[in-house]
Parts: C-alpha cells; structure tokens; sequence
C-alpha cells in the first residue's frame, strides 16, 4: 500500500473568482473549467453534508491546485500567521527569472512572508534562491529559482516564467510523528534531509534566528510534486496543535493523493491514531498537525 502520486493540493478560500485572478495573473494557473460542486462523496468524506460547496481545479504545467469555497464560511485565516504555525503548508513553484517572477506576483497583490524580497540561500541549504508571500486568504506560496544541478533540469523544458508545482511543504511539530503517516502508513520515500539555518532563512522566513529540519519526501510514482516536512526547532510554535480548523475554515489545506489500496491505507492511519472517514473510493483525514488528506483509490 502506498501514495502513488500528490494529484493536487487543496485549499479553502472565501471567494473563487478572487482566488482564480490571483493565480492566474500572478502565478500563471489557468482553471480548467468553471466552479462546480464538489461530488457528493467527496462532500460526505470531508464532512461537509449539508453544506454548499463550490470547487475550482486550477492547473501549472502538469500540477494542480484544488480551491474550496464553502457557504455558509468557516473561520478565517489566523491572525499574525508564521511559518512555524502547525497549519501552515505552502507550494513552492520554481520560476525561470526571479526578479520578473517576484515583481509580477506582487503586483497581483501578494502578502510577502519574507523580508528584504527574495534571499539567495547558503550552497548547504541548497544554494535556491527563494521568496514567501501569502495568496489573499492568507495561504502560503514560494516562488524558487534553482541554481543548477538536477533540481533545475528537472525543470529546463516547462515553458514560460512560471514552471509548475515542485513542492507543498508542512510544517509539523513532531517530525517522528510526521514521518509515522508519510513514510511508514503513506509509503513516501525519505529522499533528502537537511538543517536549514542563518539570516537569509530567517529573512525568507521572517523569523529571528530559525533552526528547521527539512525532509523532501517523494511518493511511490511520479516524484513531482513531492512532499516536504518542516520542523522548526527554534523558534518553538504557541500555536495549538492539531491546528483547530476544519475544511471549511480558510486555514485548511489538502494533500490529494492517490493510493494503491484505500481501504489498507485507511485502516493503516487509524492505527496511528487519525480518524478516517470513508465516502465510496474517496477518504478524508486530518493528519500530523491537523494538515488535510484527501485519499483516492488510484494505481
């Protein structure tokens, strides 16, 4: 049993339209259709019987984003969010030219995270150089520019500015936990860890003096996106965790994976300790930290 792919990333917003002119004019996301409600058994599996939904697939290259507007509107955005926060869970989307990258997304009204625009990173952190900012829900996006190496090949034939979806990253804060759901229930594997520390990540984090781990995990197929987990040593979290938001609140996010075997997989996180709900070939489950899971039979 096993992830075999990220299929998207989720996220509960306010208002679609909003939502559909900021990634597509900053970030280059073209929706595929327009806003439909979310199929019943997906509603029943996120809890959401009963109420109106409105969902809007938005893609980049190959990857995919899911937004969710949910009437009547759960909770908003926490105020004075950070980065060591248990919900936050950002996408990081290499850019062929950062300056011009940077300078359109905020431009469509982006909320910057970072201090002092984009920071190029020390050569043991990776060498990216890289720049956090809030979509208007208060959801985090990073724009990366890699300098070379496999990373930026991966990347040399997607077209245009904007080059699709590399990554979402967690942040968690019991890494044994974590790696408890995505490695051992979820079978994504550990392909990188590293220490991340220094002012240019306490600039792109905007945060003083960080010490995070930083763990790049891939799923059984297609590796891209993958999955990053972050766990921050310092400076430790007040934020409550599991974060105390559900699907309807804007500050939910969603893994949407596809597994070989849901009925394995589910019984796999309920002995972790993380309540399933089951809606035909569709689950959904609140995971290390409150982040959302969203679980399709697939291959």
């Amino acid at each position: 049993m096993s992830a075999s792919a990220i299929l998207a990333i989720g996220r509960t917003v306010a208002d679609l339209a909003r939502t559909e002119a900021f990634y597509r004019d900053g970030l280059g996301f073209r929706a595929e259709g327009p806003p439909e409600p979310l199929p019943d058994p997906l509603r029943q599996a996120l809890g959401l019987a009963g109420r109106a939904t409105q969902h809007l697939r938005m893609r980049l290259g190959g990857q995919a984003l899911d937004f969710l507007r949910v009437e009547p509107p759960g909770a908003p955005y926490p105020a004075l969010p950070r980065a060591t926060d248990p919900v936050f869970q950002h996408i990081a989307i290499p850019v062929r030219d950062m300056a011009i990258a940077a300078d359109r997304l905020a431009a469509a009204g982006a909320t910057p995270i970072s201090t002092g625009g984009p920071q190029r990173l020390p050569a043991r952190s990776g060498g990216v150089t890289a720049w956090k900012v809030r979509d208007p829900d208060g959801h985090p996006v990073e724009l990366i520019h890699f300098p070379g190496g496999p990373a930026a090949e991966a990347w040399a034939g997607a077209p245009g500015l904007f080059l699709g979806i590399d990554h979402s990253a967690l942040t968690v804060t019991d890494l044994d936990a974590a790696l408890a759901v995505f490695r051992d229930a979820l079978g994504f594997r550990l392909a990188q860890r590293g220490l991340n520390v220094g002012p240019e990540q306490a600039r792109l984090d905007g945060l003083p003096e960080p010490e995070v781990d930083v763990l790049a995990l891939v799923p059984a197929g297609p590796g891209t996106p993958h999955l990053e987990l972050l766990h921050y040593r310092r400076p430790v979290t007040d934020r409550p965790t599991p974060a105390p938001f559900g699907p309807a609140d804007r500050a939910t996010s969603r893994l949407v994976l596809a597994v070989t075997d849901l009925t394995a997989t589910a019984n796999a996180l309920r002995a972790a300790r993380y309540p399933v709900r089951i809606a035909g070939d569709v689950a959904s489950v609140a995971g290390p930290d409150g982040h959302g899971l969203v679980l399709h039979q697939g291959t």
